[in-house]
């Protein structure tokens, strides 16, 4: 059996790979369109939606043809996302008005989605430390109707720079993937990989939390269902920062690890959200809301 498979048998989850399917999903653009008159136009369409029930605008959907290629999708009504990315952004509830911070913002689904909460009011700062990938940031937030954003091609490691401080951040933190969204990943992941995806990960978590006002929140995610990337970096926040870790209330996704591979980390921890893709239909995740304190 792959060691990683392994690995999450230890945790309680024993997957058959072969057996674990990924439901497509939009996200509605309520800046755009309302629920309503989407559902009725690609209804029109032939295309059949099923509303998920915990979250916000998000629906599966199947189609006969690619739904990136229709004049719904051209005018910005509705954003191509995965069902437990888009969860991440309903998790960290920003408000009208706010000051919020995405800190690996590129293709923007997650910008697009801030935006949208915060009906185009506030302000996003939005960084891509990949030039190659503003123009895709840049177009969706342009496609979408997004105002209220500033982007810069920025490391988000150097975030102090900015000299600002933030109601809330969101770190969609680059990480080692999972297998169901890329069907050679246990052929391409190794144990050394992931405890250098995990440094990274505590830099940029560090970062976050300097420019974090008191009393603010920071949604932390990964798509990675691997623990040095997920349970033991927010083990490892609360080790070294005044924080406390928000419950996310939600009908989908099981607590967070507190027993990593015989050590025990803060119980507080199981308050987090883990997607197992054999569980949810959707591709790993790993999501925690933190409160700086």
């Amino acid at each position: 059996m792959n060691k990683f498979l392994k690995r999450y048998e230890q945790f309680g989850q024993k997957i058959d790979p072969e057996h674990v399917s990924l439901k497509k999903s939009i996200r509605v653009n309520t800046l755009r369109i309302s629920k309503k008159e989407l559902i009725e136009r690609l209804t029109k369409k032939r295309i059949t939606l099923e509303e998920i029930e915990w979250l916000e605008n998000g629906f599966f959907y199947k189609s006969f043809f690619s739904l990136g290629a229709t004049p719904e999708y051209l005018q910005g009504f509705y954003f191509l996302q995965e069902a437990a990315s888009q969860f991440v952004v309903d998790a960290l509830e920003p408000k009208k008005n706010e000051v919020v911070l995405d800190m690996a913002a590129a293709p923007g689904g997650k910008t697009t989605q801030l935006a949208q909460y915060m009906k185009n009011t506030g302000t996003i700062v939005a960084l891509e430390r990949n030039k190659n990938r503003l123009d895709s940031l840049n177009n969706n937030l342009q496609r979408m109707g997004v105002s209220n954003c500033v982007v810069y091609n920025m490391d988000a490691t150097k975030v102090k720079k900015l000299n600002m401080k933030f109601d809330k951040i969101l770190l969609d933190a680059p990480c080692s993937g999972n297998f169901v969204i890329d069907a050679n990943w246990f052929n391409k992941r190794d144990i050394e990989g992931i405890q250098k995806s995990a440094k990274l990960q505590r830099e940029l978590l560090a970062a976050a939390m300097s420019v974090l006002k008191k009393d603010g929140i920071l949604v932390y995610s990964t798509c990675s269902l691997e623990p040095e990337e997920n349970e033991e970096n927010i083990n490892w926040v609360m080790d070294n920062f005044n924080v406390k870790i928000e419950k996310i209330e939600a009908k989908i996704g099981s607590k967070g690890i507190v027993n990593v591979f015989s050590k025990q980390l803060r119980p507080e921890i199981s308050r987090c959200k883990r997607f197992w893709p054999n569980l949810t239909n959707t591709q790993g995740f790993f999501v925690a809301k933190i409160r700086k304190t």
